[in-house]
């Protein structure tokens, strides 16, 4: 008898001998009723001319975890993340799951991190709004879990891959400087947020959308990235005041920046809404509070919080049909932060 111990054949060398994905074999050795019979036998068959063996302790063991859901967001000191969160442990709370909440920070080695220890804790899935320039590595991990992840917020990885939750940042952005233009400003800047973001990069695209639309030349000049703070904003403003041509109204990557941005103008004398317009983006509780109540926006952060739980519990119950994306249509929440459209005439 030779001393070589057969190697366990494995799921994934079952699913590419039945030309399928993991997960689907996965979901055939659970027995999950949302397998066609044809892909079911094929995957049979492959069990069969492999050898492989269900190991149904381990199986046993991930059962464990499904009970679990591993929440990543990027930083909890952002009203909009705070929102999202309502969202998201409320729909927990119906479906009877405990999360495990990590933040990164917006740093790759931080969510690569926690996704690592959510493994370890044998977590049943995992929503996520994922760091700029996730790594090959990282991605290629995901694809080999046998748990289901769900994007939201950022749209930061290839698409078809996963599941996403988002608002359409384009429309978001032309809306807000179509409100803008309609006010009868020309010298509209777009401040705030970082040309790494996804989320940017569909702000942008739709403000100059819309400055095109209208016959108007972007200026790159406008385009003042920051911090997405207070202080972020409040110093972006700062610096376009010191522009030969300064702007007349301010499109805002989100409140908190437009807060900041406000803040900065008041520093100088300018009043909001009447000497220069502001825009933000999310609407978060406070927009409406602040002096002036802010003109945003409205990206519904709970609202996608909870269809992003909604999503990842029915990959958890063996939804294993193609990644879906779900995208929001915005609303343009209009108050004294941007002026009285009739005063613009």
């Amino acid at each position: 008898m030779s001393d070589k111990k057969r190697s366990r054949v494995t799921l994934e060398q079952v699913a590419k001998h039945a030309g399928v994905s993991r997960a689907t074999a996965s979901l055939v050795v659970r027995g999950s009723p949302n397998i066609s019979k044809e892909t079911r036998k094929k995957v049979l068959q492959a069990m069969k001319e492999l050898g492989y063996v269900y190991d149904r302790v381990a199986a046993n063991l991930r059962s464990q975890r499904s009970s679990t859901v591993g929440l990543i967001i990027t930083e909890l000191d952002n009203p909009f993340f705070s929102e999202l969160l309502v969202g998201v442990h409320e729909a927990l709370d119906q479906e009877g799951y405990t999360v495990i909440l990590g933040t990164t920070f917006d740093r790759p080695e931080k969510q690569d991190a926690l996704l690592s220890t959510m493994l370890e804790h044998r977590v049943g899935g995992v929503i996520m709004s994922p760091v700029p320039g996730c790594s090959a590595e990282m991605l290629e991990r995901l694809r080999q879990w046998d748990i289901p992840v769900v994007l939201f917020a950022r749209d930061e990885l290839p698409a078809g891959q996963f599941d996403y939750i988002g608002i359409d940042n384009i429309a978001g952005g032309r809306m807000a400087v179509e409100h803008l233009l309609e006010g009868g400003h020309r010298r509209i800047a777009f401040i705030g947020g970082s040309p790494q973001s996804s989320v940017w990069k569909a702000r942008r695209s739709g403000y100059s959308e819309a400055l095109r639309a209208a016959g108007i030349e972007m200026d790159d000049t406008l385009l003042v990235p920051s911090a997405t703070t207070r202080q972020g904003g409040r110093m972006a403003v700062k610096r376009l005041l010191q522009h030969p041509n300064p702007p007349t109204a301010l499109f805002c990557y989100n409140d908190v920046v437009a807060f900041g941005a406000m803040l900065g103008l008041k520093e100088e004398g300018i009043v909001p809404g009447r000497d220069i317009a502001v825009v933000g983006f999310d609407n978060i509780q406070e927009s409406a509070l602040f002096q002036p109540p802010l003109t945003t926006v409205a990206a519904f952060p709970e609202k996608i919080g909870a269809y992003a739980v909604k999503q990842l519990h029915e990959r958890m119950r063996g939804d294993a049909s193609a990644p879906k994306r779900t995208i929001l249509q915005p609303e343009l929440v209009i108050r004294q932060s941007s002026g009285k459209r009739e005063e613009k005439r």
